[in-house]
């Protein structure tokens, strides 16, 4: 009896012992390895992790293991500091949830009631993908609450609503950026003429600039990206009608660029690097290169092209060339001049979402099967190809995430762990 009660403490102070180490690992924040937002360290889908399996096996890489009970929604996961990061719909309300490296539950907060969209397509639940940052996380939840939450524990920091405070407007299926935050700022999208886009204190959530669109864009579903031009900061969002560009000291409105953009849906983060800027949308509209000129104050088209007509999984930027869904079809391009160099007829594959690591891309289709594919830019290399287990009816539209050599991959109220190191 004694032998098994010591038995049960050395357990009980071991299972405290690994909660507290995770604790501790996210009051840390974001590490070496980590993808602490949306789209990665940098927003632009992108990892710059090595190391990663060439090639996969027959049925995939190995899965490590499945967490559920997550929630309705399309929120891809944010992964630092130890601890998995995401949101969902529980029962009425929008919650920010938090796992540790296993899997295993850490905290679960709610943020917001949820509610009805207009399209309910693909569901109710939350779209967003939280940021990391110092400790807290920064989310926005699809009826437009922002809310600053403690990753340690989930205690709710402040929150702010782009409908109540700035007069914004719930698009047809939801608000779905993720917030973007640059120092002390948070930057978020309610629409509308008054504040288009704003700027929060990240400590307090009190507005620290609001930019009026002259043209008024309500916010449509695109994530704000940083960039830099000629010594001026600038934040780059897709709104209704177009792409713009803002000042990011004083939010003054600089340029826009409207041909990338369609009035239903513009759902895919513009693509920068300095004086260019690349932004596409579907519904038989494409993409175009814009150069930015006059100090960041204009966009110039520099071509437009309908063989990059990505609908809502992104593009990426790779050695001079981009990947995206071009419709259903995994294409190639040319990123200066915008000439396609290959594109993917596989229906296995369709329409999809990607992201890029050691020389290959991660593509999940939006049926559920996922593909590793060979960055190529001369012709389509398949590497690895499964379908994902238990896939459920919803459409699958969170962005695969490669973070700590492993591949993550939400599907509403499940999450899949997979070992994609290198002789792991």
């Amino acid at each position: 009896m004694v032998r098994t009660k010591r038995s049960l403490l050395l357990t009980s102070a071991a299972a405290a012992l690994t909660a507290l180490t995770a604790l501790a690992a996210v009051a840390a924040g974001p590490g070496r390895g980590d993808w602490p937002q949306f789209r990665g360290p940098n927003r632009d889908g992108i990892s710059r992790e090595t190391g990663l399996l060439k090639t996969w096996p027959t049925g995939g890489p190995k899965l490590l293991w499945k967490a559920q009970g997550l929630g309705e929604g399309h929120s891809t996961v944010a992964v630092a500091g130890g601890a998995i990061y995401s949101m969902g719909l529980k029962g009425q309300n929008e919650v920010v949830w938090a796992l540790d490296e296993n899997g295993k539950p850490l905290w679960s907060t709610p943020v917001a009631p949820g509610g009805t969209l207009g399209g309910n397509n693909g569901g109710y639940g939350p779209r967003c993908c939280p940021t990391v940052d110092g400790g807290r996380l920064y989310v926005e939840t699809a009826q437009g609450a922002v809310a600053c939450v403690d990753a340690k524990g989930g205690k709710l920091v402040w929150e702010k609503s782009l409908v109540r405070d700035f007069g914004g407007r719930v698009p047809n299926w939801g608000y779905s950026e993720s917030p973007l935050v640059d120092g002390d700022k948070v930057v978020v999208t309610p629409g509308g003429r008054d504040a288009t886009v704003v700027a929060l204190n990240k400590n307090t959530g009190e507005p620290v600039w609001r930019c009026q669109v002259p043209e008024g864009d309500a916010a449509s579903y695109a994530s704000a990206v940083i960039d830099q031009v000629d010594g001026q900061r600038e934040y780059v969002q897709v709104l209704a009608g177009g792409v713009v560009g803002i000042s990011a000291n004083d939010g003054r409105f600089l340029w826009r660029y409207n041909a990338p953009a369609n009035h239903t849906c513009n759902a895919g983060a513009p693509i920068v690097t300095g004086d260019l800027v690349f932004a596409s949308s579907a519904y038989g509209t494409g993409g175009g290169l814009a150069h930015l000129t006059a100090g960041g104050a204009k966009a110039e088209q520099v071509y437009f092209t309908k063989s990059m007509q990505n609908h809502h999984g992104g593009v990426v930027l790779v050695n001079g060339y981009l990947y995206g869904a071009n419709g259903s079809n995994l294409t190639c391009l040319d990123f200066k001049t915008g000439q396609e160099k290959w594109h993917n007829d596989n229906r296995d594959v369709g329409k999809g979402s990607i992201t890029y690591a050691d020389g290959n891309l991660y593509y999940r289709g939006e049926r559920g099967p996922v593909t590793l594919v060979e960055a190529n830019p001369e012709m389509y290399v398949q590497k690895g190809h499964f379908d994902q287990p238990e896939q459920s009816s919803a459409p699958a539209w969170a962005y695969p995430v490669v973070a700590g050599g492993r591949l993550y991959i939400r599907d509403q109220d499940n999450l899949f762990c997979y070992d994609i190191k290198a002789g792991g």
